[in-house]
């Protein structure tokens, strides 16, 4: 047993673990953000420009609510509520671009500046000796 309580503190204790639930707190509260952008301005932007249709009431009722004579509620209604599924889908396609946005931003940080490429060698001694000879072969046979 504390042969397996020093293994999981080793792997809870590694970087990639730590980064990974920093990562899943940041997101949480990311996604609380996201939601009240779409819920509370994208949405209602929607709406306005559709006219005032509230997207959350759009639904398909199965099942009209049964009520008693006082009013009381007998039976709930049953209905798809579709309008909540578009408020997700945009919900998730917000926070698909921002880490979109974010990935790309890290990665252009990573890219490392392009380098002028190497100067290259000086030649040595011996092909500077040759190139020497060269030049004087081409100049006896030129008079």
């Amino acid at each position: 047993m504390k042969k397996f309580l020093q293994e999981f503190k080793a792997f809870a204790m590694r970087g990639n673990v730590l980064d990974m639930a920093v990562g899943v707190v940041i997101g949480g509260a990311f996604g609380k953000i996201s939601t009240s952008l779409v819920n509370d301005i994208i949405m209602p932007i929607i709406s306005r420009i559709t006219g005032g249709i509230d997207f959350t009431a759009w639904k398909i009722v199965l099942a009209q609510a049964v009520l008693d004579a006082q009013g009381a509620e007998i039976s709930p209604e049953v209905a798809i509520n579709f309008g909540n599924l578009i408020s997700v889908v945009l919900d998730f396609i917000i926070i698909a671009f921002v880490i979109f946005c974010v990935i790309k931003a890290i990665n252009r940080l990573h890219k490392k500046p392009e380098e002028a490429p190497p100067a290259p060698p000086e030649p040595s001694a011996e092909e500077k000796l040759l190139t020497e000879i060269r030049d004087l072969l081409k100049e006896q046979t030129k008079g």
